[in-house]
């Protein structure tokens, strides 16, 4: 049965925000690095997706990565902007996703290992976890504008 009060009880935990800030960004950080390890095989998945053209592919097969992992990291020591990076990467890597199924592409997702589309099976179970993570991003904004007054300082450094 649904309890409203339970649901901002949940909403309001500083433990609860603090454990899935440091989930969401420590997954930011895992997957930048895991890229970074084979830029190769990261531009490769990139090169078959068909979206950026070539002169971008390098650029961007080192530049996310590093991005993926300062807004990991950023987001471990709750900085500020932060958790809108990861935001609006997580809606852009749903749209690439979604691409890629709606031109029945058989390829990697390249969200984290090179190997992933032969564990994962399809690019859809990508693209539901990115709504998982999406679901995450705004359980954390909304648990942030509700507590900001009320959550120790360590928790939400730079919202006083």
């Amino acid at each position: 049965m649904y309890n409203p009060d339970r649901l901002k009880k949940i909403i309001s935990s500083p433990v609860m925000y603090l454990i899935l800030r440091l989930v969401l960004g420590g997954i930011f950080i895992l997957s930048g690095s895991l890229k970074l390890m084979d830029t190769y095989k990261f531009a490769k998945i990139l090169y078959d997706y068909g979206i950026l053209p070539d002169y971008l592919i390098n650029i961007v097969s080192i530049g996310l990565p590093v991005i993926e992992i300062l807004a990991g990291t950023g987001l471990l020591f709750n900085m500020k902007y932060s958790l809108e990076l990861i935001t609006v990467m997580l809606f852009l890597f749903v749209g690439v996703l979604w691409f890629g199924i709606l031109n029945d592409l058989n390829i990697d997702c390249g969200c984290f290992s090179s190997d992933e589309i032969i564990e994962q099976g399809s690019l859809y179970k990508a693209l539901y976890r990115d709504f998982i993570f999406i679901t995450i991003s705004v359980f954390l904004f909304v648990s942030r504008r509700i507590n900001k007054k009320n959550i120790p300082k360590f928790l939400f450094n730079y919202y006083k």
